[in-house]
Formats: C-alpha cells, structure tokens, sequence
C-alpha cells in the first residue's frame, strides 16, 4: 500500500491539468466526470489504504519517497508523503467529503460558463490540501499550505465580474499571509535550531535540545500559532472568512469542512511536541480558542445572511478545536474536526440548494415555509442543524463538543474560566441554529420556489446527514460505554489527555451541557416561534439595535483593522510615492518615451524615405570597411 499513498493527490492533480490544459474545449459531462470523478477515484483510494491501514496497522506509518527534492551541503529536502493515523483521519475527510461537495457541484455549477474553470481550482485545492497533511517534512507543507491559500482567492473571487467578490478574495489573501509570514519565521528558527525540517526528526530531537518553557522553543511555538490563526480564522485575523462567502456555495462548503480552515488545527497537532515544550503557546492556543468561539457564536446570532450565519459557525467551531489543542485534549480537537466536517458540509450545501431554489436570495428573513416544499433539504438541514447544536446522544456534535466541555474544565492545562466560556458558547451555538432552522423553514413563504435541486444535489446531503448522526458513536463519554475507538487511533499519533485528579464528576458535566443545549434551543424557539413580541420590542430599543449593529459587524473587527493597519499603511505610502527611487523609474520611462518619440520620426510612411534610408545604412558600412 506504501506506493498507492502518492496516487491520492495525483489523481486531483491530473485533473486540474486536464481541465486546465484543455477543459475551455471539453463538454460539460466529461468536464463533471473529470473534476469529481478524480476526488472521487482518490476518495476510494483513501479508503482501500485506510482499511489496510486498519487491519494491519504499520509500526509507525505508511512513507512513501518520490524524488529528492533539494539536496545542498547542509539541507536536503525530498518529496515524501507519509501516512499515519492523524494524516489518515484528514485525507479521509479531504478525499470523501471533498467527493460528495464535488459531485453536489456538477449539477450546481451546471449553468456557469466558467464551469472548467471550477473544477480546475477545486481539483488543485484538493490536491494542495492532500499535499500539506500527507508532507513528511515542513517545506513540503508549506507548498500545500501555500497552494490552499492561493487556490481559496481564485475560488472566492471566482466571480470575479463583481467588485466585491474581487476584495473578499484580495482580504482572505491578505490576512492569511499574516499568518504565513509568521509561520515561515517559524520554520526558519526551527531549520536553525534543529538544522532540519523533518517532521519526525523535530518531534523526536525537540525535547532533548529545548528547554521546557524556554524564549526560543515558545517564540517558535507561537509563530506556528499565528501561521494556524491566519488559516483557520481565529482572533484577530478571522475577518475574512465572513467574507468569503462570496463564492460559491460548494466553495464554502469545501473551504469551512474539509480544506483551508481545518489547515491550522492540523498544524498545531502535528507540531504537539512544539507546543508541549512551551505551556505559554498552550495556554495562549486554549484562550484564542475560547474567545473565538464566544465572539464568533454571538455575531452569528444576528446575521440575517444564511451563509454568514455558517461562515461565523465555522469559525466558533474551529475555537473549540483550538480550546481543545490548548488544554492538551488533543484527540477531542481532532474528533471534533470529524464530526464538524460532516455536519458543516452538510449545511453549506442545503443552504446552497435554498439558495439556487429561491432565485439566489440569501436573506433568511425573505425565506420561511420551506419545511413542506423542499421536504429533503429540510430534513437534511435539520439533522446538520441538531448535529451543530449538539442535541445529546442522537447527533455526531454532542458526543465531539461533549469531550471538549469536559477537557476544557478537567485536562491539565483545563480551567473552570475556560469551560464556562466554552458552555456560554454551546448555549449560543443552539440558539442560533435554532433560530436559523425556525426562520428559514417554518412560517409563511416570502420568496416562490423556482426549480427544486435534483437528485445529483440531494444524495450528497442525505449521505451528510446520516453521518452528521451516526459519526459520533466511534466515541462515547468514558462514564456511558467503553467505545473509544477515534481516540484509540489518534493516540498512536498524538499523546493521551491528561485529566486532573480533583473537580466534579464527568456525568455532573453531561448533565449540565445537555440542559444548556436544550435551554438554548428552547430560547430561540420561544423568540422566534412561539411568541415573537419581544423580538419586535428589542428591535425598537435603541440600545439593543446598537448592541445588535456591533455584533453584526463582527465586534468591529474590520473597522479595527482598518484604523490600527490599513489606514496607516495608505497614509505612508501615499507620502512615499515621490521618492527616490519612483522619480528614477519616473526618469527612465520618461527617457524611453522620448527615445521612442525621436525614432519614430523615421516611421512615416514613405517608402522612398526607406529605401533612401537602406542605401544610406549601405553606402555608411561600405565606408567603414575601406577606410578599415
């Protein structure tokens, strides 16, 4: 099986290139059958690999060595891909989901006339995602980590005719370079202090050359952090993925599950030993984490937009991933990306299919009374709906958010501050998918129907919502049944949780998420169903219509940047643009221009004047010669 693993994004690579290359001259059903059927080879690949993997797991991974890549007198670099059970649950996430989000996107897409071009980037963004979760060392990651960030600007501006989804692709570009900038440092330092990018040779030489806690081992575990951040959009720099719902739904749906945002949970659970060394990185990870979420979850209650109700989910979702890696729940983090993927998928898509029926109308408040009309959107968004909220013991959410409340309060580096912020944000988390499911299905219908999505988009979601419910039984509550099947397989990768001796019983904590959860649900059912009175009376308060503008506006994130980096930024380079070396460049263009000017005089037409110019040019170089 070892000479398989690099088959997996080849395949997706050779249909980027066949689209790419040839795809303006194929039609439209081979192009469908190229773009999904590439993920999808590669998908049952992943699971052929995985079974084997499963069945006779290997001392350590699966490695497999294509080509020497760099080879200098102190640094070599090859192109090896190594599988082992964390890079098998991601490419089983990449591959499969990635398939259903493709094949739903052969019938969305259908009427797009840059329908080649689409798949040509999904297919190249699947294959630089394959590339950074199966690399064997840093550099080669970071080729993928660089090819997800290039291949998420093209498909967020893929409608690049309009102006804003131009400058929602420019800012996700450059917010994640922030990231990227940092997280290159990292490896710089890293190279310098280890003199290697191996990644199983970092983790094994980290904790014999570093310091517990030292200023080197924590500066380069918190450049990794902030090469995390940028990719998974967490605080500060999460303002851009709200607005990358200007691409397609398909694009969401493949950027918030699979790809892109899930890049950096998986970079600070590869690194683990990095992170281990320094409990400031830790402590750091679990409280940007905690914040996300809250800050994410409330501005997510507000949104009248249903895919920036999704994209704000997304980026509470990853906080709870990132609260888990902080405290050293490291299985729960990765069981959590799992389930999130379904579930998350699963949304992106449904809402692209209400989207596509209600003649592209994204406003939820000119939606309602869909329930009976589009009977299998509905039941599937529903089951995402409850898996989001974590309804107990029926969906794949409760048992993955479940782990992470109980981590957050008793892991070793867990604390009660942590847990009561990650509890406020299940509640909120309930609240508004229960506000988002009563407003969009039930109630009178604001927007006709136009064509209801067909088959090819129907059956992508009904296998998400089976999974976005059955998923979680991998992996119960220690107190409920002894199933620990997920965590048993990360753990030959990632190290066990630490659970302190000292706090309440674990049942103490289920009992307490559960009410929460319900209590939420309920509250955005009595708001928005039952009696919606005091809706309409806080929408008339001028204080709440304040509180409501500045959580819809994302707490001010943007504006924030915009006057601490961008406007400084404008205001310099402004200043600066008659310098030195703009009036040099100035001079040779102008230089140039009256060269050219000057010459062109002999270019007038006149073909005696040409002729008159080659016997002179004649008559000069035969002088030359007989006076030489």
């Amino acid at each position: 099986m070892n000479n398989l693993i690099a088959f997996i994004p080849a395949l997706p690579l050779i249909g980027f290139l066949i689209l790419s290359l040839a795809g303006r001259r194929l039609p439209k059903q081979l192009i469908a059958w190229i773009g999904a059927g590439t993920v999808s080879l590669a998908a049952i690949l992943t699971i052929i690999i995985g079974i084997q993997f499963l069945q006779n797991p290997p001392d350590n991974a699966y490695t497999q060595t294509l080509w020497q890549w760099i080879k200098t007198e102190n640094f070599s670099c090859a192109i090896n891909f190594r599988m082992d059970a964390l890079s098998l649950v991601f490419v089983f996430i990449i591959t499969f989901v990635g398939a259903l989000i493709h094949i739903y996107s052969t019938a969305f897409m259908h009427d797009d006339r840059d329908y080649a071009r689409f798949f040509a980037s999904m297919n190249l963004f699947v294959c630089s995602m394959l590339i950074l979760v199966l690399a064997d060392n840093l550099l080669l990651m970071y080729l993928g980590w660089e090819g997800v960030g290039l291949c998420s600007y093209l498909l967020i501006g893929f409608w690049y005719e309009t102006l804003a989804n131009v400058q929602a692709a420019n800012k996700a570009f450059y917010i994640t370079r922030i990231g990227d900038t940092a997280m290159a440092i990292g490896l710089f330092l890293l190279f310098k202090e280890l003199g290697t990018l191996n990644i199983p040779d970092i983790l094994n030489n980290s904790t014999t050359h570093f310091t517990q806690g030292s200023a080197r081992i924590t500066t380069i575990a918190l450049l990794l952090l902030a090469g995390g951040m940028g990719k998974s959009a967490q605080l500060p720099l999460q303002t851009w993925l709200p607005d990358a719902m200007a691409g397609p739904s398909p694009v969401s749906a493949l950027i918030h599950a699979a790809t892109m945002v899930t890049a950096g949970v998986y970079l600070i659970a590869r690194m683990h030993t990095i992170f281990e060394l320094s409990p400031l990185a830790m402590s750091i990870t679990a409280v940007v984490g905690a914040v996300t979420l809250f800050v994410a979850g409330t501005s997510a209650m507000v949104q009248t937009d249903i895919k920036r109700i999704l994209a704000y989910s997304t980026i509470s979702q990853i906080g709870y991933m990132f609260l888990a890696l902080g405290v050293g729940a490291w299985s729960a983090a990765i069981f959590h990306f799992f389930t999130h993927a379904f579930f998350k998928a699963l949304l992106f898509l449904a809402a692209g299919a209400v989207i596509e029926s209600l003649h592209h109308e994204h406003n939820i408040f000119r939606m309602g009374g869909l329930k009976n009309r589009m009977p299998v959107v509905f039941w599937t968004f529903l089951a995402g709906s409850a898996a989001l909220a974590a309804l107990p013991f029926i969906t794949a959410g409760f048992f993955s958010k479940d782990q992470i409340l109980f981590y957050s309060w008793t892991a070793d580096n867990g604390h009660p501050i942590l847990w009561v912020v990650a509890l406020l944000g299940a509640y909120i988390t309930a609240f508004y998918t229960t506000r988002l499911m009563i407003i969009v299905f039930w109630g009178e219908m604001k927007t006709p129907i136009g064509h209801p999505p067909g088959r090819v988009m129907t059956v992508p979601l009904i296998i998400l919502a089976v999974l976005s419910v059955i998923a979680g039984f991998v992996e119960w509550p220690h107190n409920m049944m002894h199933v620990t099947l997920f965590s048993d397989l990360v753990q030959k990768v990632l190290p066990a949780t630490i659970v302190q001796e000292t706090g309440p019983s674990e049942i103490i904590f289920e009992l307490i998420a559960i009410a929460t959860t319900l209590l939420g649900i309920y509250t955005g059912y009595s708001l928005y169903y039952r009696d919606t009175r005091l809706i309409e009376q806080w929408r008339q308060m001028p204080e709440m219509r304040d509180v409501r503008n500045f959580l819809y506006k994302g707490w001010g994130f943007d504006w924030l940047n915009n006057l601490i980096f961008v406007r400084p930024f404008v205001y310099l380079t402004s200043i600066n643009k008659s310098d030195f070396f703009d009036q040099l460049y100035k001079g040779i263009a102008s230089g140039s221009r009256k060269l050219n000017e000057s010459f062109s005089v002999s270019q007038n037409g006149s073909l005696r004047w040409y002729v008159a110019g080659v016997l002179i040019g004649i008559l000069f170089i035969l002088t030359l010669q007989l006076m030489l």
